[in-house]
């Protein structure tokens, strides 16, 4: 497995650090050339401006100008390295991806998913939603703390096969009266079809119907593993598969 969501976010990151600082400095060199005119052209004749002070406010004038140029080769680099980026995530087409959100692509009837608690609870209740919003399965899920897998089988509440898409799960974790609320964090599977970028990033689509960002995926799989996932409807099993670190958009769940 590769772990990718640390390099690409940190290469993104970047990009749009040194995209505000750019900005920031034409800013500043703009004033400084407003304030430097408008002082010349209000100085006394009889008392003009010191030299030396003049050619001390040049040379930051030449400084701010350098630090411009220097930001921008650098967004050069970065748009590179994004490009790059593109280049080699089209060899991740054909494997399996596995992303940090809550959209899953159904491909062939086959859906999957994870689900991660930061704390035991009562109550699990995992339900799926298609795109208009409308719930069409639900099923109870583990209440352990720690990462649960969830498989689907594309078939709604009365056994009716849904045609294959992108729809949403929805975990729902319920503890005690005066615990604090559980935090639960979810994953999806899908193979990789596509690989596209703009001047965000990078994104991959998963399916024919999903596109995540290339720094949202967690890991990549063999380009078997998806046809080989057990597709009963809600079926959870505990071969927990741990997220990376650093997931930053934890979903916490009403108690």
């Amino acid at each position: 497995m590769t772990d990718l969501s640390a390099i690409t976010g940190a290469i993104q990151t970047g990009a749009t650090k040194t995209a505000s600082s750019s900005q920031q400095l034409s800013a500043d060199m703009n004033t400084f050339l407003t304030l430097l005119t408008t002082q010349l052209k209000y100085q006394d004749p009889m008392d003009p401006m010191d030299t030396a002070e003049f050619t001390n406010q040049l040379v930051q004038y030449s400084a701010v100008e350098q630090s411009i140029q220097m930001n921008s080769k650098l967004d050069n680099l970065l748009n590179l390295t994004v490009s790059n980026l593109g280049a080699q995530a089209v060899s991740y087409i054909g494997k399996t991806a596995q992303v940090l959100g809550d959209v899953m692509p159904l491909e062939g009837g086959k859906a999957k998913a994870t689900y991660t608690l930061n704390k035991d609870v009562s109550t699990v209740t995992i339900n799926v939603k298609d795109m208009s919003g409308k719930f069409v399965y639900s099923t109870t899920g583990d209440t352990t703390s720690g990462t649960h897998e969830f498989t689907w089988d594309g078939k709604d509440n009365n056994g009716s096969q849904l045609p294959d898409g992108a729809y949403q799960i929805v975990v729902s974790a319920k503890v005690p009266d005066g615990d604090a609320a559980a935090t639960v964090t979810t994953t999806v599977f899908g193979k990789v079809t596509g690989v596209a970028s703009d001047s965000n990033g990078v994104y991959v689509g998963l399916g024919d119907s999903v596109t995540a960002s290339l720094g949202d995926i967690l890991t990549m799989r063999n380009d078997d593993y998806f046809d080989k996932i057990n597709t009963g409807a809600g079926d959870n099993d505990n071969n927990e598969t741990s997220p990376a670190d650093g997931e930053d958009n934890n979903k916490t769940a009403s108690a």
